[in-house]
């Protein structure tokens, strides 16, 4: 009996091909269309699994592809697997928001987590049982730099907190930022530690949509719509 093949797969319904080498992946769906419609010239919805729309299309001349990653380490690591092994993508940009614990960040600031801290046992799965903190990929990070000065835009780069709990009572975060972590999101330590895994390149890219500092925030329409110096950083570098 033959094997059965790994695509379409039980998340993502694209075939063989679909999938440029490098994914674009805002957690929000619809900041995933967004892009593809901005941005995108050609593009064609490759996946639409539970509402996670997938697009692949050309920038500047490049093939690239968007998807989203929903909310949180499981989700994202599913997603990034399912890419990196079984469609032959070689590199995520991770393209999300996150909250400011360095008081020095603005809303709407932009900062590469160039390691990502965390309080999930997502890393315990390799064998390892001690604390982990994986990095991104320094040649994405160092591109990534380049294309924001370019663009004239600062980019903040450090250690980021990638947390299993939004409504976090430990006040975990605060105490992080005691040891310079500039900002908490929930994603990018299971995507660090999945590209790792597969050989494959990662970075997470965040613009600040909130402060754990001042309590300021931006809405949900302004996080989906708006965030469009992180968008063009990715796609320089994709």
């Amino acid at each position: 009996m033959a094997d059965k093949p790994n695509t379409p797969t039980p998340h993502i319904s694209a075939q063989p091909g679909d999938f440029a080498p490098t994914v674009l992946m805002p957690g929000d769906p619809l900041r995933a269309r967004f892009i593809a419609q901005t941005y995108l010239q050609d593009a064609v919805l490759v996946n639409d699994v539970r509402g996670v729309q997938g697009y692949t299309g050309l920038y500047q001349g490049k093939r690239v592809s968007v998807m989203a990653s929903g909310m949180g380490m499981p989700s994202i690591g599913i997603y990034a697997y399912e890419l990196f092994h079984f469609y032959g993508v070689e590199a995520i940009i991770r393209i999300g928001s996150a909250g400011a614990l360095s008081p020095e960040l603005r809303l709407r600031d932009i900062v590469a987590g160039m390691s990502a801290y965390t309080n999930s046992a997502f890393g315990r799965q390799f064998g390892f049982d001690g604390n982990l903190a994986p990095c991104c990929d320094f040649s994405l990070l160092c591109r990534a730099d380049q294309a924001a000065r370019a663009l004239g835009q600062k980019l903040t780069v450090g250690p980021i907190y990638s947390s299993d709990t939004f409504y976090d009572e430990s006040g975990a975060s605060l105490k992080l930022q005691k040891l310079g972590v500039l900002a908490v999101e929930m994603e990018a330590a299971a995507l660090y530690l999945t590209a790792a895994r597969a050989g494959k390149k990662a970075l997470c890219l965040c613009t600040i949509s909130d402060s754990v500092v001042t309590g300021e925030e931006l809405d949900a329409l302004s996080r989906q719509n708006t965030f469009t110096r992180m968008m063009e950083i990715a796609l320089a570098i994709a």
